[in-house]
């Protein structure tokens, strides 16, 4: 049975000077009307407590195409501006329940270049991808097929840091099922050493994109220092800087793809541990190594593939010893320093250390899954046992 997912398929495109120039203006429109819709909801919540919902900010934005000040708005699509709101709406929702911060204003240098176009904003006929307000099909380099017989229901442009254009195509893909079951399952333990240690005994090797393109990165930031604000040679230089970005991104991403899609067909069920990657950041020795190795990336990966392909992803408290813990005999280790990576447990076994993680993250998930239970450490639930292997207490007779 087909499971109907929707799915985003992004290409790379080239548009004409004129295409160009309407985007470009379309995205200045729709970063204007969110955030004259987001100071109109925040001043309407500030001096009266009244909350503002998409219905009154569609109606303000009837109203803004009429004034002299807005009447640009009128020479670009709709639709996006529509859109804009709905997310602003959507950003609001999260905000209500404590799922994200307060909505941003967007700016003109840092904010993504983005427009959402719906059905009635597009025409998609035999390959070719017209917007609304241009003559002319867009130039796509069609780099893999869309879903047969499939159509987009919402078409995103949008314009990266390095000036390349990309177009991201939402439709129902009726090739994504359910993998067959398999019975295996593996723990995985991320580390900086090796990107991903497997309780199987494979260790997959940290590419380090970043350090690979470093020195050019470094030589092109200290170009861009040393050019004057606003002028047309810092512009060239951001923009090389930019590219650089992009290129270790890219590859970045590519490893991660390749690597997800493997763990998801060769397992059914995936152990990782939650990491608070916003955290360890905060660490300035490993911040560089450890946002390079993309933990939070290679996790939601892992996550969405896991629901299209019918397996199980679980997520080990982040306070589970698993480095120290013996997973041979149970023995909790009182500490252990980053810079041990062998050890040797009382019981006579030597243990590697990210190995040893990864099979007592096995272990743990294997038990929440069976039984529920909860794989924190004991020190962190005194009146309650952990379903892995922990040391006996010594009671007094």
């Amino acid at each position: 049975m087909s499971t109907h997912v929707k799915r985003a398929y992004r290409y790379r495109f080239y548009p004409t000077d004129a295409q160009a120039a309407e985007l470009s203006r379309t995205f200045g429109c729709v970063r204007k009307v969110y955030n004259l819709a987001l100071a109109a909801r925040t001043q309407a919540w500030v001096t009266r407590q009244e909350r503002v919902n998409y219905t009154a900010t569609s109606a303000m934005l009837t109203a803004w195409k009429k004034t002299e000040e807005l009447a640009y708005l009128n020479e670009v699509s709709s639709v996006p501006l529509q859109q804009t709101l709905r997310h602003l709406q959507t950003a609001f929702t999260h905000f209500f329940g404590k799922r994200a911060k307060y909505p941003r204003f967007k700016s003109r240098k840092t904010s993504r270049r983005s427009a959402e176009y719906t059905t009635s904003a597009f025409r998609f006929r035999d390959g070719a991808l017209t917007l609304a307000k241009m003559t002319e099909p867009l130039a796509v380099v069609w780099s893999r097929p869309l879903p047969e017989g499939m159509a987009p229901s919402t078409v995103t442009v949008s314009q990266d840091a390095a000036g390349r254009w990309f177009v991201s195509l939402l439709c129902d893909d009726p090739g994504v099922k359910p993998l067959p079951a398999r019975g295996n399952a593996v723990g995985i333990d991320a580390g900086l050493d090796h990107l991903l240690t497997l309780s199987t005994g494979e260790k997959i090797t940290n590419p380090r994109h970043e350090r690979r393109d470093r020195a050019a990165l470094a030589k092109a930031q200290r170009r861009l220092a040393k050019k004057e604000k606003g002028s047309a040679n810092r512009a060239r230089a951001r923009l090389k800087v930019a590219k650089i970005h992009a290129q270790i991104a890219d590859r970045r991403r590519d490893t991660l793809h390749k690597i997800t899609t493997r763990l998801v067909r060769e397992n059914q069920t995936i152990v990782i541990e939650d990491l608070t990657v916003r955290n360890m950041v905060k660490n300035h020795r490993l911040a560089r190594a450890i946002s390079d190795a993309a933990w939070s990336e290679f996790r939601s990966m892992l996550e969405y593939k896991a629901q299209w392909y019918g397996r199980e992803v679980i997520a080990v408290d982040r306070w589970f010893p698993s480095s120290k813990l013996c997973s041979a005999c149970g023995t909790l280790q009182e500490a252990m320093p980053l810079n041990v990576r062998t050890w040797t447990c009382d019981c006579g076994i030597t243990h590697d250390r990210d190995m040893n993680a990864a099979n007592n993250l096995l272990a743990a998930g294997l038990a929440v899954t069976v039984c529920g239970a909860d794989a924190r450490p004991q020190r962190s639930t005194p009146d309650r046992q952990s379903a892995t292997k922990q040391k006996p207490s010594r009671r007094e007779p």
